[in-house]
């Protein structure tokens, strides 16, 4: 009965009385030790998180269309007909012809009775820039 310890007692065979190395409390009159309820901070980061991926993915989606109708209108306005050499910083019109392919001109649209398509002007990286369009 002499190796009994009282219950409130810390002691370890090991280590002997050691209730003042143990990283929680060991007296009866410690605070209560309780997990933080953190399903309301996880929510809120989820929902903050998926906000931020949300945005990322529209900006993305956005780019990747203007992307998509630069090339558009680059790829048609190269392979239009024209028969100069294009300056940089000049506005240039395309044109519907009679023979339904698409032709380049320094002629503005209210000049002339042809089908206007759009009015470009070509930067200093050789891309064409939409200024004004059939339905602007």
């Amino acid at each position: 009965m002499d190796n009994k310890k009282p219950d409130n007692i810390v002691y370890s065979e090991e280590q002997g009385y050691n209730a003042s190395l143990l990283p929680y409390a060991t007296s009866v009159g410690a605070p209560v030790i309780t997990t933080d309820d953190v399903v309301a901070w996880k929510s809120r980061g989820i929902h903050s998180v998926n906000k931020e991926f949300e945005n990322k993915f529209q900006e993305l989606q956005s780019a990747y269309q203007k992307l998509m109708d630069d090339y558009k209108w680059n790829e048609l306005v190269y392979n239009a007909k024209f028969s100069f050499e294009p300056v940089i910083g000049e506005t240039y019109h395309m044109y519907l012809g009679d023979d339904g392919i698409e032709f380049l001109s320094l002629i503005a649209p209210n000049e002339w009775n042809k089908e206007f398509i759009a009015s470009f002007k070509l930067n200093s990286d050789k891309k064409w820039v939409v200024l004004e369009t059939k339905t602007d």
